[in-house]
């Protein structure tokens, strides 16, 4: 993969942003490198969606602008790949003028935008932006995510029961009768399971773990968890 910089001398770090463009049309992707140089924004310039499969690296912060009609893999069956090997970064299609309902398609399919043609530079570029900062958010929750599961695998069995009636809203003394143990006991258990999760609060718990349960109840089964 070769990386479009005026930046010579240092390489590219995983949280600096990427655009990936992909596009058949030779005279296309000179004329939106040439755009995204012009605003100092480094890309990777393929001209298939299956060049770019090849070189895509899901830990890079980035964001992916692709025509929604090429030769091959389409960008619709590019970003479908994409969703099935739960790559995140954010997708944004260029589109012609019958291709707006397909583009729509793609939207509730989790494209972050689409633009038509012939489109103003100053549109292109303010999407772009906008896909960058939604990645490096989506970066972020990836790290908690992260960090979470990794703290919920010090849990013991019985830690995360408790843990998991107390999301639901459970008191303490509701706990320990289902689970015919004492209150204190349910009282330690709590306060085990909060200093392993490094949480501050309850509401800090709930949202945490309801999120965590919300990815995996979302995960068709026998997918791995994300690393």
């Amino acid at each position: 993969m070769t990386i479009v910089s005026d930046n010579k001398k240092k390489p590219l770090q995983k949280d600096s942003p990427l655009v990936y463009l992909v596009d058949d049309d030779d005279a296309i992707r000179d004329s939106l490198s040439l755009l995204l140089r012009s605003v100092g924004l480094e890309h990777a310039v393929f001209s298939s969606a299956a060049e770019f499969l090849e070189a895509y690296d899901g830990d890079q912060h980035s964001c992916l602008v692709t025509d929604i009609r090429m030769p091959g893999l389409s960008g619709l069956e590019l970003q479908q790949r994409l969703n099935e090997e739960r790559a995140y970064v954010p997708v944004i299609f260029i589109t012609g003028h019958g291709d707006v309902p397909m583009a729509v398609n793609a939207m509730k399919s989790g494209a972050a935008d689409f633009i038509q043609k012939p489109f103003r530079d100053q549109d292109l570029l303010d999407r772009i932006h906008k896909a960058l900062a939604r990645d490096n958010e989506t970066r972020k929750w990836r790290a908690q995510e992260k960090a979470i599961r990794e703290r919920l695998a010090l849990l013991t069995p019985r830690e995360v029961e408790v843990m998991q009636r107390v999301v639901k809203g459970q008191a303490n003394k509701v706990i320990a009768m289902d689970l015919g143990v004492s209150q204190r006991t349910v009282e330690l258990h709590r306060a085990r399971v909060m200093h392993k999760l490094k949480m501050r609060s309850l509401a800090d718990l709930v949202s945490a773990v309801g999120k965590i349960n919300e990815i995996d109840g979302a995960r068709p089964s026998g997918t791995a968890t994300a690393q």
